[in-house]
């Protein structure tokens, strides 16, 4: 392990090698200001994360925010375009409420989004892209993907109301099968359709163990459309080499007024909570008169603080204790010595007993110099 490698947290080396990878494919990096008009979010409240939001006064009196979410800045800039196509990567702070603290908490993201004449190619390699993220970060991941066309088709020959359909996507997104079984019962859904909801919030699995299974759940030519688009993907996805790790799970649910294809989350052992969100967002763009279609995901580098893949045995390479009598000039030679040569230097005055420097600082080597005397420095 180099030096860089060493100093760099977890987010800070994802976020150069994911910047590189979205490079790879013919992203360009999208800038943006740390704040919005307030009004752009308070008109979109429900595809944010929270409603809280962090709000000041600018110089004119106008209200402004900073932002919780960097999709709908890009929408509202992107030019509308249904010929061509626009590729941005971004790697940006976003603010936030935490749910564990109840505190505003600045959180580094990073992302893409393909905006424009959106077809399968252009599905497919954000799809191979969101994967290939995962893989930067973990050879240990799961890339889950739903598709909110086949649910939507799924609900639509039910006759429900749009609060009936919010509870049965709630109990579809728990996995809930006694809650949908009770709601069915509520809402006079029929037995069939009631067993195909709990088979459909039931089903997980690799996609090939899995297709055959959504196939059979299928209920009109909407819903075949929808699993047709997810097989054209899948496909493109393994073309591209990709889809290793791919799998199907219906309780991955957004609001149907922002989402309207295939939507997906991402997973790495050792975080709890998904790292990875995205999907297609057409209906989003219709909401800003935008007739273009759009995909993209969001990777939250804030949660890779609390992931380590593999425990370092070292907090520095040398330790150098120094007492009150020491050279500055001497010390500084030192310090500069075992950097030149690439090693990590913490050094400290010895104000404890020397058997104690174990407990406070794992190193691999031990230099000291008391009275004047330099003991432990190898000149090599």
């Amino acid at each position: 392990m180099t030096l860089s490698e060493d100093v760099l947290k977890n987010e800070e080396k994802a976020m150069m090698s994911l910047r590189a990878l979205y490079g790879k494919y013919g992203y360009s990096q999208y800038k943006m200001s740390k704040f919005e008009e307030y009004d752009l979010y308070v008109r979109n409240k429900s595809f944010l994360a929270s409603e809280h939001i962090i709000t000041f006064n600018d110089m004119s009196g106008k209200l402004m925010a900073l932002k919780p979410d960097v999709t709908l800045s890009i929408v509202k800039n992107t030019k509308d375009s249904e010929a061509s196509l626009c590729k941005y990567f971004y790697n940006e702070n976003v603010y936030r409420l935490s749910h564990t603290t109840q505190e505003f908490k600045e959180r580094m993201q990073v992302g893409l989004e393909c905006i424009g004449n959106i077809d399968i190619y252009s599905m497919s390699e954000v799809i191979l892209l969101a994967e290939k993220s995962l893989q930067t970060i973990s050879g240990k991941y799961s890339l889950d993907i739903s598709h909110m066309g086949f649910l939507s088709g799924f609900l639509d020959c039910m006759d429900l109301s749009g609060e009936q359909t919010a509870a049965v996507l709630k109990c579809i997104s728990e996995k809930n099968a006694p809650e949908i079984k009770k709601l069915c019962a509520e809402y006079g859904i029929t037995e069939d359709s009631c067993r195909r909801l709990m088979k459909l919030a039931s089903l997980y699995g690799a996609f090939e163990d899995t297709i055959t299974s959504l196939k059979e759940m299928s209920v009109s030519e909407k819903t075949d459309e929808a699993i047709k688009e997810l097989e054209c993907v899948y496909e493109t996805v393994r073309s591209l080499g990709g889809g290793k790790n791919i799998r199907l799970d219906f309780s991955i649910v957004n609001d149907m007024n922002y989402y309207s294809g295939i939507i997906f989350q991402g997973f790495i052992d050792g975080i709890p909570t998904g790292v990875l969100s995205g999907g297609r967002y057409d209906n989003l763009m219709l909401r800003f008169g935008k007739k273009s279609g759009a995909i993209g995901f969001a990777v939250y580098l804030d949660l890779l603080e609390r992931f380590e893949e593999v425990k370092r045995a070292y907090d520095v390479d040398v330790l150098v204790l120094y007492d009150a009598h020491t050279d500055t000039q001497l010390l500084a030679r030192t310090v500069k010595a075992l950097t030149d040569k690439n090693q990590s230097v913490r050094a400290q005055t010895l104000t404890k007993a020397l058997d104690e420097a174990p407990d406070t600082v794992k190193y691999r080597r031990l230099v000291t110099i008391e009275n004047g005397r330099l003991q432990g420095f190898e000149n090599d």
